[in-house]
């Protein structure tokens, strides 16, 4: 296990440190320039057409689609990944976050635009996502398969791992229940779900999602407000540490940026292709709709929530002794501020935020196996892996967890990052058909023959008949 975990470290440093972190950077960057500040400029119309009904009874809605991705988004990364990253990075780290969200909820409309465009019809559903657009848009199908493997691995499998493992330490830390003993309740509860299709993961996640994340922000605005004098020069902390203008836990500004923004993907997932098979579920009249939708819900995760996280930890001031790591971390620090009944709150609220990530996780991984046209019995073994990683996380060494779900990221990042630089020119002629209507005052509806020699957006074609 040391061996394996040695050597998925050693190709996380090479991903990361020499390709990753420049490419997000310069795709955020370019595509924020591209489509003239989006994130600013439409910022306002994003909430607006989160709550916007749904054309007919088919597919989900956006609020719908907004929390089957808020699910995956929102979980361990915004509560023990904020605290991986501060622990060893410093605060500056969190800066780092922020910047990747901001520049990414770009690179996130982009993503989710083209998985609108390019979804197709499934009986009374649609589903698409970077292994569709790949194929229909890139005629590439065997591109496609890779990235659908890719993702299949990576969310359904190593981040489901990643979530229980979370779970597991936070139970076992406050509760001292046996892993296993965890392992098995999640395995149990997962089961009931995942067997009931997505009709059942939608009513669990926006059940779950919103009533989880408005509970834990209003946690943490006690805290800001107990510690409100104290704000300026937290945030002071983490401009400096950012820059190494301050000895920062980790080493300076490589650790801080490092660990920023691979926490800040982890957590956002802005540019890695997981959040357009969510947005390509919801039935919208213009795809440029779910590109702001889910553009939007990278600021949630990270501007909200992850910075609720880390606000906790560095009023705490635990983070500096290194004794503590992870949710541990998180849990101590929330103690700092409210007492002795902060640990029990924080396990529930993880377990919650992590569940909910489960279900998400898995939902990618199955529209990804349909994509791929497998035999029905692959997706019952692919239901039955899932438990058993969900099993296997609970039980298993947070470090090499942590590591495989950085590598398998990484990777899917990369492949994604470089189609939707490619198909970007499509997505851009989406969002000024969007504005252009906009200023018109009419409800944006979009048609393929909107764009001259647009191909395989079936689902566009001709009237709209969502």
């Amino acid at each position: 296990m040391d061996a394996l975990n040695w050597l998925v470290g050693l190709a996380n440093d090479f991903i990361w440190t020499y390709i990753l972190i420049g490419l997000l950077l310069v795709v955020g960057v370019y595509f924020t320039v591209r489509t003239k500040f989006v994130q600013v400029r439409l910022f306002k119309e994003m909430f607006r057409l989160v709550f916007e009904k749904k054309e007919s009874n088919d597919g989900v809605s956006p609020f719908q689609a907004f929390t089957i991705s808020a699910a995956s988004r929102v979980g361990t990364g915004n509560v023990a990944g904020v605290a991986l990253a501060i622990g060893i990075g410093g605060p500056g780290a969190v800066f780092w976050m922020w910047v990747i969200a901001i520049i990414g909820m770009a690179t996130a409309f982009i993503e989710s635009t083209l998985a609108q465009v390019y979804k197709v019809k499934d009986g009374d559903t649609f589903r698409g996502g970077p292994a569709y657009y790949m194929e229909k848009a890139l005629g590439f199908r065997k591109l496609g398969i890779v990235f659908a493997i890719l993702l299949t691995f990576c969310f359904g499998f190593i981040f489901n791992a990643v979530q229980s493992n979370t779970i597991s330490q936070s139970f076992a830390d406050v509760f001292g229940i046996t892993d296993w003993i965890i392992g098995l309740v999640l395995v149990l509860v997962t089961a009931v779900i995942i067997f009931g299709g997505v009709k059942r993961i939608v009513k669990v996640t926006e059940l779950i999602v919103p009533i989880m994340a408005v509970f834990y922000l209003l946690v943490a605005a006690y805290v800001v407000i107990m510690n409100i004098s104290d704000i300026p020069a937290v945030f002071n902390l983490i401009v400096a540490d950012a820059f190494g203008l301050k000895e920062a836990v980790g080493g300076g500004i490589g650790a801080a940026m490092m660990q920023g923004i691979r926490r800040g993907l982890f957590s956002n997932e802005a540019g890695m292709g997981s959040v357009p098979n969510a947005a390509a579920t919801a039935n919208v009249s213009h795809p440029a709709k779910q590109g702001l939708v889910q553009s939007l819900g990278v600021f949630f995760d990270t501007i909200m929530i992850c910075s609720a996280t880390a606000f906790i930890i560095i009023l705490g001031g635990l983070y500096a002794t290194g004794e503590q790591d992870g949710i541990i971390l998180t849990q101590a620090s929330m103690a700092v501020h409210v007492g002795a009944w902060a640990p029990y709150f924080v396990a529930i609220a993880i377990f919650f935020f992590a569940f909910s990530s489960i279900i998400g996780n898995y939902y990618y991984g199955e529209t990804n196996i349909e994509f791929i046209g497998a035999h029905k019995s692959w997706m019952t073994a692919y239901r039955f892996l899932v438990l058993a990683m969900v099993m296997f996380g609970a039980m298993a060494k947070v470090n090499i967890v942590w590591n495989m779900a950085d590598l398998f990221m990484g990777l899917m990042a990369i492949l994604n990052l470089v189609v939707i630089i490619i198909l970007g020119k499509v997505a851009f002629k989406v969002l000024d058909d969007f504005t252009m209507q906009r200023k018109q005052g009419v409800n944006p509806v979009f048609k393929a023959k909107s764009i001259p020699g647009l191909k395989g957006a079936e689902c566009w074609e001709e009237e709209h008949k969502n």
